[in-house]
């Protein structure tokens, strides 16, 4: 209740942050693309993703908790975050490197599906037959936006792309974990540092020099990225989770977008049908999870009483 009282729902101010959060990260997916198409390196764009963000994320942290919240008893999990935060980072960027962005967005959106799995099989919670049809049915909607079999959609993209889903579902999953003791710009503070040394290390050796444009695009992918970080946890610190993920699906606008204006590329006939698919499963697993924890408080007050 004191939790409650500290930080009162602000739906509309959470529902700001959140799409916020989604036009920053959606733009920093831009700059990593554009940022190839001029020879930029995938490990030069994820050192930097990072190196650029951690003065946002302290500032961040200073504004709010403080440098004294940083302090944790749990490095361990922090590292663990680290080690698949960064493998997830390889396959996100990789997918917007080897895909055009509205394709890669539709695939990130499999995240809910990877996460309902993932939860069923090692957090041991139960999904019943509407959240399992769900996944079922998002998965046909891959099925729809890939095509297999068919040359219109590169393999290899489209298993990064899914590699990089299932990673972020599996940080969701770490998040829960580490949620318990550990406040939202703690975890963030310390992946950001912890990345940063073999981010380093990886970087070395494919470091190159770079014209003031491509510089620009760099610092560009790690502010956005920071900010993007930032707001996205902010959200969540101002609404429930059933109100501000679905605000999620509207990157799929500025994918379109920027693929259209920046590299004259728009979705596929068979990216509009698969795509609202795949967006339906989600939002159905979202409201399912949202009404059974809704009974489950109902219950568990009805009890106490």
């Amino acid at each position: 209740m004191a939790q409650t009282a500290a930080h009162p729902h602000r739906p509309l101010y959470a529902l700001g942050l959140r799409l916020t959060a989604v036009f920053f990260l959606a733009s920093m997916s831009a700059l990593i693309k554009l940022a190839s198409t001029r020879g930029v390196h995938l490990a030069e764009a994820i050192f930097f993703r990072q190196f650029f963000a951690l003065p946002v994320v302290i500032l961040w942290v200073m504004a709010g908790p403080g440098l004294g919240s940083l302090r944790t008893a749990r490095i361990g999990a922090h590292v663990v975050r680290t080690v698949v935060g960064l493998l997830g980072m390889i396959a996100t960027f990789g997918s917007i490197i080897l895909l055009p962005l509205a394709e890669q967005t539709t695939l990130g959106f499999t995240v809910p599906i990877f996460a309902t799995i993932l939860s069923v099989a090692f957090l041991g919670e139960r999904a019943g037959i509407h959240r399992w049809g769900a996944v079922l049915v998002g998965f046909i909607g891959v099925l729809v936006v890939v095509q297999p079999g068919s040359n219109h959609f590169p393999l290899i993209g489209a298993i990064v792309g899914l590699t990089a889903a299932f990673m972020i579902a599996v940080v969701s999953i770490l998040l829960r974990q580490i949620g318990r003791t550990e406040t939202a710009p703690t975890t963030v503070f310390w992946f950001s540092l912890l990345s940063i040394i073999p981010a380093g290390i990886v970087y070395a050796f494919f470091a190159q020099p770079h014209d003031l444009t491509e510089w620009l695009l760099l610092i560009g992918v790690g502010v956005a990225g920071g900010l993007g970080q930032m707001a996205l946890t902010g959200a969540l610190r101002w609404g429930p989770v059933s109100l501000v993920v679905p605000m999620d699906y509207s990157s799929l606008i500025w994918a379109t977008l920027y693929g259209w204006l920046l590299f004259s590329a728009l979705p596929t006939a068979a990216t509009w049908i698969g795509a609202p698919i795949i967006v339906a499963s989600g939002l159905y697993i979202v409201w399912r999870e949202h009404r059974l924890s809704r009974q489950n408080t109902d219950m568990a007050t009805t009890a106490a009483d």
